[in-house]
């Protein structure tokens, strides 16, 4: 398995840091957890993403000579700590949350268990791929709230904060539901199903707007979709009949029209009514152009004859909440419990658990944060998935992590899965958990 990215990769301060525990032998196991502090105003629920990235990254931990010798030259960091790094690999274990879980703020969705150093090392990284795996699929899954049973895809490669942002989105989005995504490398990478249709620019090429949808169809005869906006959108929508005719007796259908302008649900029923008027009621239509869960929602409330849509840049960015209050804290080091007190932004010390439970109808009820030996009543979301550095199986398949993402949502409370304000889901703290705190406060006050 091939490194994604550089050990680099991270903040100074954890090499800082990495010096001051290797030059004090402070190597003991520690204990850090990965959680969100509380939910962006506008979500109900998060939809947990990005671990097989997180386990990627901490099987292929090590510096490259390269990177050593840069560290070298760069100065500020010791002989022994450049030593040290070119012997370090990731040797910990971890628990997690399976990826499409639904979570809540507190609630740890990864832990790692590993040796100060390399537990400390990871941090950066760790929260890099977790938090945004988790934003993004957690704005996806509001999309397929919004529209049940319609085709959305994702078109966010172009506006996306990067390469990597742009495919992990990919997959993020599809992982919470989606059908597909613009971009070619999810695909090959992930598995994640390829859509395209074509731009302005093709039909702009062309002197002749006709002869263009007829010379895309002869490009794509398995997969012609006509983006009709381009000058006028009706008028283009009725030079479709006598174009459908010539490309049937080449045994080419026109499977769908895209509309990318104005007033989406207005061109949609004109256009609709120019396709079936002139037999070609087989012909879908599809809608993108700067929408968001909210336009798309207001859009099939309306009625308007859409099969699906394409959603780029707000989805891709998160635009409405474009982070998550997210820490990665020390909870325990070695052997002694540790908790952050600072205002605001307090922990729960400890190496904790989280367990569900669910009402007669077979909802999500209340979740129970307690300590990990503190067996209680429901289902236990944090399940081992690394020992002494290596996985203790292969990562699912994005099918079965899709699959659960789908059944975790529909197991939430029916005013959680609206896309207005819901009110807060129940999450306990339970008293092993309070108790386990007073001692540390009154240990370290």
């Amino acid at each position: 398995m091939e490194r994604d990215a550089s050990v680099l990769l991270t903040d100074l301060y954890q090499l800082a840091m990495l010096q001051g525990y290797v030059e004090q032998g402070m190597e003991g196991t520690a204990v850090f957890e990965f959680f969100i502090r509380k939910l962006p105003s506008n979500r109900a629920f998060l939809l947990a993403a990005g671990l097989e990235q997180a386990l990627d990254y901490l099987e292929t931990l090590r510096f490259t000579p390269d990177e050593l010798d840069w560290l070298r030259r760069r100065g500020g960091f010791s002989d022994r700590l450049i030593d040290y790094l070119g012997r370090l690999r990731f040797t910990g274990d971890v628990h997690a949350m399976p990826e499409g879980t639904v979570f809540f703020p507190h609630e740890p969705i990864l832990r790692v268990t590993a040796p100060l150093p390399q537990a400390q090392l990871v941090e950066t990284r760790l929260i890099n791929l977790l938090h945004f795996g988790t934003l993004v699929a957690s704005k996806a899954v509001r999309q397929v709230l919004a529209a049940p049973g319609k085709l959305l895809i994702d078109f966010g490669l172009r506006r996306a904060h990067g390469a990597e942002a742009g495919l992990l989105a990919a997959r993020a989005c599809y992982l919470a539901g989606m059908a597909g995504s613009a971009t070619v490398l999810a695909e090959q990478r992930f598995g994640v199903p390829a859509y395209g249709t074509m731009a302005h620019s093709f039909v702009q090429a062309h002197d002749d707007e006709l002869e263009a949808f007829a010379h895309f169809a002869q490009a794509q005869p398995e997969h012609v979709t006509l983006l009709l906006d381009t000058y006028d959108t009706e008028a283009a929508a009725r030079k479709l009949p006598a174009l459908a005719a010539r490309l049937r007796n080449a045994n080419i259908a026109i499977q769908a029209v895209r509309l990318d302008s104005g007033d989406l649900g207005e061109h949609a029923r004109r256009v609709r009514r120019i396709l079936d008027d002139a037999g070609l009621k087989e012909v879908r239509i599809f809608a993108s152009g700067s929408l968001d869960e909210t336009l798309v929602s207001g859009l099939v409330a309306a009625g308007a004859p859409i099969d699906g849509f394409g959603i780029g840049s707000s989805l891709v960015t998160s635009s409405d909440a474009p982070y998550l209050d997210c820490a990665y804290k020390l909870q325990e080091y070695a052997g002694r419990a540790r908790r952050k007190r600072s205002e605001g932004k307090a922990t729960w010390p400890g190496r904790k658990q989280v367990f569900r439970r669910y009402g007669a109808d077979g909802c999500m009820a209340e979740d129970w944060l307690t300590l990990e030996d503190d067996a209680l009543e429901g289902e236990a979301l944090l399940q081992p998935v690394m020992q002494e550095g290596r996985r203790l199986a292969v990562s699912p398949p994005l099918s079965a992590v899709r699959a659960r993402a789908a059944a975790q949502v529909a197991g939430l409370p029916e005013a959680l899965r609206r896309l207005r304000e819901a009110p807060s889901y129940p999450v306990y703290i339970a008293d092993a958990l309070v108790r386990l705190a007073r001692q540390v406060d009154e240990r370290t006050a």
